[in-house]
């Protein structure tokens, strides 16, 4: 399976020529949607979730995400599949597990979202915009890494209690060189002490992984 890291929070997997992606939002080039053959949506927020860009897919191309996500997307209703945590699904040849209810919270005021995890052949975990703990053994780990919503040693704490065999950022085009800098040594420190594989992809980079 091939990761393709693309901008802010969204990823491609591939595998055995078909294409899944995950969390295209506003803050993510188009061109990661090119050729894609399923499309997972965590939450309704802007930056994991384009409407329009959704929109232009091809008539075939299927999507899953939660309830509140899919009000989002209703001139598309023949193309969305709601689910929610515990539910498991295959999408373009991808098994797919369903973990997770919540948004982290952002402040006092502002309500909590609806947000879902995807747990991808049992080897890729996107949380979406929470620190969801899997309940099981997770090879590769999409961890956030900025936001109004997250502190650093949230992010430390998370990859301590996951403990994955890789740590690859997301959600992190929000920050400038200065910041993306201390993300990278933040993994880096991690991954030594861990003895894995923790970093920051560059937009467009790709790693394969098991499964």
């Amino acid at each position: 399976m091939k990761l393709t890291k693309h901008g802010h929070a969204c990823v491609r997997l591939e595998k055995d020529g078909s294409t899944l992606v995950i969390d295209p939002g506003g803050l993510t080039e188009e061109s990661a949607l090119d050729g894609a053959d399923a499309v997972l949506i965590t939450h309704e927020h802007f930056d994991h979730l384009d409407a329009k860009r959704l929109a232009a897919l091809r008539p075939d191309v299927r999507i899953w995400t939660c309830a509140a996500a899919a009000q989002q997307l209703e001139g598309l209703s023949a193309k969305v599949n709601v689910v929610g945590e515990g539910d498991s699904f295959t999408a373009a040849g991808f098994s797919v597990g369903v973990l997770g209810r919540e948004h982290a919270r952002i402040a006092f005021d502002m309500p909590v979202v609806q947000n879902v995890g995807f747990l991808v052949d049992d080897e890729v975990f996107h949380p979406g915009d929470a620190f969801t703990l899997p309940g099981r053994p997770v090879g590769t780990l999409l961890t956030p890494t900025s936001g109004p919503w997250l502190k650093a040693m949230e992010m430390v704490d998370y990859l301590r209690e996951v403990a994955p065999r890789r740590a690859y950022s997301i959600h992190d085009g929000l920050y400038n060189d200065i910041g993306l800098m201390l993300v990278d040594n933040i993994l880096s420190r991690r991954a030594q002490a861990q003895e894995a594989d923790f970093r920051r992809l560059a937009t467009g980079e790709s790693v394969d992984l098991p499964g």
